[in-house]
């Protein structure tokens, strides 16, 4: 994938990515990798996600189910981004009215850890997510691999915090989380497998691809 893209009909993918996070196919959980603890997040405090209030906005806490998650949009088909800039492409990008459980399980990661971060760091994030189910490392899900037991600081007891599902930083994150799903745009972190924030030294026998903001990507 070549980017930026020539500027087009951002409003014709907007369309497309809408109607992409409908679809089929599920994926089963591998075992955890006892390696792979690098991932630090600042915020969280312990609540839980429910499917069935997950796409409104939250004010009680609910739960999500790794385990019969699935990519419901992994198989759609997309145009690849008539945007000049990611932050074109997040501005044309509508937010569906449900959220395939995957989708809100790679945006509740891109909220916790990157919200603060720029578009490019939020983006990151998501392609470390999407980049972990295809690696054979990791559950073969996006909610496989938030919930994954030690991963992610934000989740405490399976469960992930409270979302205020009617705040700006939560649209954004749906929206970078349908981009990185379908790998719309391209992240200088492209192919990192881990992250963690810059001020923590570095496992040894990774390779180290980028730092984007306050966080360093690996693989």
């Amino acid at each position: 994938m070549s980017y930026p893209f020539r500027l087009a009909s951002a409003l014709g993918f907007a369309l497309s990515l809408s109607l992409a996070v409908f679809g089929t196919s599920g994926a089963k959980a591998r075992p955890q990798d006892p390696q792979l603890q690098v991932i630090d997040a600042p915020y969280a405090s312990p609540v839980s996600l429910d499917p069935k209030i997950a796409v409104t906005p939250a004010t009680t806490p609910v739960t999500i189910d790794p385990a019969t998650s699935s990519p419901e949009a992994k198989d759609a088909d997309i145009a690849m981004s008539p945007a000049v800039s990611l932050a074109e492409l997040v501005n044309a990008v509508p937010v569906p009215e449900t959220l395939p459980q995957d989708i809100e399980c790679m945006a509740g990661a891109v909220y916790f850890e990157a919200r603060s971060e720029s578009l490019a760091g939020q983006l990151a994030v998501g392609r470390v997510i999407v980049a972990r189910t295809a690696s054979g490392r990791f559950p073969e899900s996006y909610c496989g691999v938030v919930m994954q037991h030690a991963q992610f600081s934000f989740i405490h007891g399976g469960a992930m915090p409270v979302i205020n599902r009617t705040s700006h930083n939560w649209l954004n994150a749906v929206r970078i989380a349908l981009i990185a799903h379908r790998g719309a745009w391209k992240s200088p972190a492209e192919g990192a497998l881990f992250f963690h924030a810059a001020r923590i030294h570095a496992d040894s026998g990774k390779i180290r691809i980028a730092q984007i903001d306050n966080h360093v990507f690996y693989r």
